[in-house]
Order: structure tokens, then C-alpha cells, then sequence
């Protein structure tokens, strides 16, 4: 972009001076600007090239900032002090979180056959070897560039839902969490998810596998239940997604809920030193989403054995 007329031949000190002016004014001030015009003195009032008359003060440093090629002055992050998180720091940028929800009537065994699973062998599964895991990761579509950055599990223990859940706060914990996690695979653990076949299960191979890892994920025994839900309920309800699932059938309704589509904004934020109160949110999501899986899984044992009653 080329300069107009009026400020052609002049120095950048020259060009400066109106700019200078203008701070001083800016402060109810009468400066004398460094550098001034040739021939002025610091009372002499200064002369505003033409493109500038008429213009507010911020308007005209704006503009003579530019013609100067200046860069518009960035502001320092604003560091929030809302910052907490709950659970343990169980390595570098990685916290884990642990919570336990009582469960009533938990069988030992939980019969499957109302799932009508083709794809497993089993009729029924003894209830402790069954790890409801979900994922929130930085990214809906998947594809190597999407990353998981908290892996969540519930298993049955003590009567009741032992929810566990691994949270990077720094992008460097990725393998620390992966390798936690891989610890909680028992050898004759059976996954339980909500769409983890297609999802949650294959980018957690990719990451595994870009981290030179062990993938202990693939191969397993794995209950999918967004499968036998389609089967039974698709056209009854407007959908069949996990929230209208445990709405029909447990009666849950979520409160002040993070919609799963918000959660990589909140991880971000937070990792640019903004509040952790969102991204406790998608804690909290993330746990009833366990908590809602293993209830369905109960659930769907229970009408098997209705339907397996006499009479």
C-alpha cells in the first residue's frame, strides 16, 4: 500500500510526530513529539495530513499505525484464578479421578441374551469383568490429528460403580495416560461402550500406535450397545442417541449438562490458563455417560430375565 501524497517523502520520525501528538492528547497532555516536523518548535501546533483530519484520535493512531507497518499490540493472556481440578496428580499433566456410586441388585452374572449380540459368544458375562470406558477427545470427526484427552472407566466393585477417570492438562501426558490405562485391561476384561466400536475403540488404537505402544484395545471382547439399541428402538424414538436412550429407559435427565461438541473448547481454553469450570463439566458428562452405561447393561439384564420366566 502505498502512502497518500501528504505523507510521501517524510520521515519515519515525520510521520511519527502526529502519531506522538495524538498519545499526548490522548492523556489531556501537550507534548512536544520526538522528532518533530522540520522547522517547528515543541509549542508549534501540529499539522495532521489530510488523510487523518476529521478522523476520532483512536481512528487516526489506528491508521498512522498502519501506514508505519505497525502491528496492532497483543494483549497478554489473561490467566484465570479458577484453575482447580478435582482428583490427584498422578504424573506430569496427568490427573486421575476416582468416584464410587452404590448400585442396587447388582447380579454377578449378567445375562446378555436380550442384546442379542451376534458378534459375541457369550449368553452371559460375570459382572466384574465388564470396564464401561468412554472417551472426550480434542475433535468429533476422529482421523489421526484427534487425540483423546480424558479416557473414563466404570467397573463394578464393592456393590457399587467404581468410576475412573484419566485428564491431561499438558499435551505432553499423552503416554502416561495411555500406559495407565492399559493397566486397567485385565486379560479377560470385556469392553462395554456406546458407539466404541466405530469411535472411541479405533482412535485409541491410532494414538496407541503413534505412541510406539502396545495396543490393548483391539482384539478384546467388546459390547457395543448403540447396536442392539438401533435394533430394538430405531423409528420408536426421534433418536438413539445415549441421552434419549437413558431417558426412555432409566429415566435420567441431565441438569446444566456440557454437550459432548462443547468439550474440546473446554480442554483448550483450559490449557491457555483459562477457568476449569468447564472442563469439570465435561467431567461430569463423562461420568454419567459411564454411569448411564453400566445402568443400561443392568437394564437389558433385567428384561432378559423377565422374559425368561414362565407363564
Amino acid at each position: 500500500m502505498m502512502p497518500p501524497d501528504t505523507l510521501r517523502g517524510e520521515t519515519t520520525g515525520e510521520r511519527m510526530a502526529p502519531l506522538n501528538a495524538l498519545r499526548g492528547n490522548a492523556i489531556g497532555e501537550r507534548v512536544a513529539p520526538h522528532g518533530a516536523l522540520r522547522g517547528q518548535t515543541a509549542g508549534d501546533q501540529v499539522s495532521l495530513p489530510a488523510a487523518l483530519r476529521g478522523k476520532t484520535a483512536d481512528e487516526q493512531v489506528a491508521q498512522l499505525r498502519k501506514l508505519l507497518g505497525l502491528r496492532p499490540r497483543a494483549l497478554p493472556p489473561v490467566r484465570s484464578f479458577d484453575r482447580s481440578l478435582e482428583g490427584i496428580e498422578l504424573a506430569p499433566g496427568l490427573r486421575y479421578i476416582e468416584k464410587w456410586v452404590p448400585f442396587e441388585r447388582l447380579p454377578e452374572r449378567l445375562d446378555l441374551t436380550a442384546l442379542n449380540l451376534t458378534a459375541f459368544d457369550h449368553d452371559g458375562i460375570e459382572t466384574h469383568r465388564i470396564l464401561a470406558f468412554d472417551t472426550e477427545t480434542t475433535g468429533l470427526a476422529g482421523g489421526t490429528g484427534t487425540r483423546a484427552f480424558m479416557i473414563g472407566a466404570g467397573d463394578w466393585r464393592d456393590g457399587g460403580l467404581r468410576i475412573r477417570q484419566l485428564l491431561m492438562t499438558t499435551m505432553g501426558a499423552e503416554q502416561a495416560m495411555l500406559q495407565e490405562f492399559a493397566r486397567w485391561l485385565e486379560p479377560r476384561t470385556v469392553l462395554l461402550s456406546y458407539n466404541g466400536k466405530c469411535y472411541d475403540r479405533p482412535l485409541l488404537s491410532t494414538r496407541y500406535t503413534l505412541a510406539r505402544l502396545a495396543d490393548p484395545v483391539f482384539g478384546r471382547d467388546h459390547i457395543d450397545l448403540l447396536h442392539p439399541v438401533r435394533r430394538r428402538y430405531r423409528g420408536v424414538w426421534e433418536n438413539c442417541r445415549l441421552a434419549t436412550v437413558e431417558r426412555q429407559l432409566l429415566g435420567v435427565v441431565r441438569e446444566d449438562d456440557l454437550p459432548g461438541s462443547e468439550a474440546p473448547a473446554a480442554w483448550l481454553n483450559y490449557l491457555r490458563g483459562g477457568s476449569a469450570d468447564k472442563l469439570r463439566r465435561v467431567g461430569d458428562h463423562n461420568a454419567q455417560d459411564l454411569r448411564s452405561l453400566s445402568g443400561l447393561l443392568v437394564h437389558f439384564h433385567a428384561q432378559a430375565q423377565l422374559a425368561s420366566q414362565p407363564g
